[in-house]
């Protein structure tokens, strides 16, 4: 495994991690206002996807950034059963807009 993948598959299991914890757990998470909290999606899955976009998976490009979002909703998903955690559609519409602008921008290196 080439290191590109291995920072991928890490940062994958980090992201996963602090989204099933106790968000009290996270230190000053409380603190974030409504903006801050969906810009943070926006970022984290714009980076996923940027790293995921530069491991070069035998996958088409926008299949990858499915799955990437797919992940996210998965997580989502369990926040349903989380007893501290809530399900939000618009930190979904975050991470959709985080890997839709990664996609846009790998696409414009590579050109």
């Amino acid at each position: 495994m080439n290191f590109t993948r291995l920072v991928f598959f890490s940062s994958l299991a980090v992201v996963f991690i602090f989204s099933i914890v106790n968000a009290n757990e996270i230190p000053r998470i409380n603190a974030l206002g409504f903006l801050t909290d969906k810009a943070i999606h926006l970022i984290i899955y714009l980076y996923l996807a940027l790293i995921g976009l530069m491991c070069s998976f035998k996958t088409r490009k926008i299949v990858l950034i499915f799955y990437i979002f797919m992940f996210g909703f998965f997580i989502e998903i369990i926040h349903i059963f989380h007893p501290n955690r809530f399900f939000e559609y618009f930190d979904l519409l975050a991470n959709l807009i985080g890997v839709t602008i990664a996609l846009q921008i790998y696409r414009f290196k590579t050109k």
